[in-house]
């Protein structure tokens, strides 16, 4: 089953399961044991903390979630994080977008290369359930001052790219 996060960021062929870390996990949960899917997809946008340009797609099945104020001493946890040094690039899941360049490279040293609002709560929700998951991203934006402004100039041409590749 393909699943996006919805509104600006929908397609036709993928069932929207809401924006940010809640709404996402809520919703994918309903659809879930409503539809009972052998195996997830999903598919949508994500910023780059650097290693990665606009319009490239990355595929992941690792996903964590970390706050800006974590990478600053301004917060602790006591969730465990699975950042890996593996090869594989991990998503980042926040509610909230990165425009700090120097974050942005502290993320890079933790082998964290995009961010994206929803992929961390369809994770583990599809861990939850095990069932095998996977995120599809079209970079739209460099995490950084200018996010905002660059994820708007490109989402329409990054939707109509994932598609196709889709």
């Amino acid at each position: 089953m393909i699943v996006c996060a919805g509104d600006i960021e929908s397609f036709e062929f993928a069932t929207p399961i809401g924006i940010g870390l809640v709404s996402s996990a809520m919703n994918l949960t309903r659809v879930i044991l409503d539809k009972k899917p052998d195996a997830l997809v999903f598919i949508g946008s994500a910023g780059s903390y650097g290693k990665y340009k606009p319009f490239d797609i990355v595929e992941s099945t690792v996903a964590v979630n970390i706050e800006n104020s974590f990478l600053t001493g301004g917060s602790y946890t006591p969730i465990k994080s699975n950042v890996s040094r593996e090869t594989i690039d991990i998503v980042n899941s926040s509610n909230y977008i990165t425009t700090n360049e120097k974050l942005s490279s502290q993320y890079r040293t933790l082998n964290v290369e995009l961010e994206n609002m929803e992929f961390y709560s369809v994770v583990r929700v599809a861990q939850e359930f095990e069932i095998p998951v996977k995120g599809i991203f079209i970079v739209t934006n460099y995490c950084n001052a200018d996010a905002h402004k660059e994820f708007i100039k490109n989402h329409e041409k990054a939707k109509t790219m994932l598609e196709r590749y889709i």
